[in-house]
């Protein structure tokens, strides 16, 4: 592999990982990844209405609420961050 392959490859991925917060990294951590794939599923049903309307029918509430619920579950979607170990 030339170098100025590698270089362009490493700047893409630099460009992906700037842009698209949840694609992840070497030094992310498993909450972090799976709190990133838990909010992308909550933003994908909430923004594909036939998704949202089937969610919203098997929980048994209204499409609003569905809705709102997914929203609110979005800020922690695992639950409170793991105490970091500072060394």
């Amino acid at each position: 592999m030339s170098s100025e392959l590698k270089y362009t490859k490493n700047t893409q991925l630099e460009n992906l990982h700037a842009r698209y917060t949840g694609t992840g990294n070497a030094d992310i951590t498993k909450y972090e990844w799976n709190t990133h794939q838990h909010r992308d599923t909550y933003a994908s049903i909430v923004g594909h209405p036939p998704l949202l309307q089937y969610s919203a029918l098997a929980d048994g509430e209204s499409i609003g609420r569905a809705k709102f619920e997914m929203t609110e579950r979005m800020l922690q979607p695992c639950g409170p961050p793991p105490p970091r170990d500072d060394d």
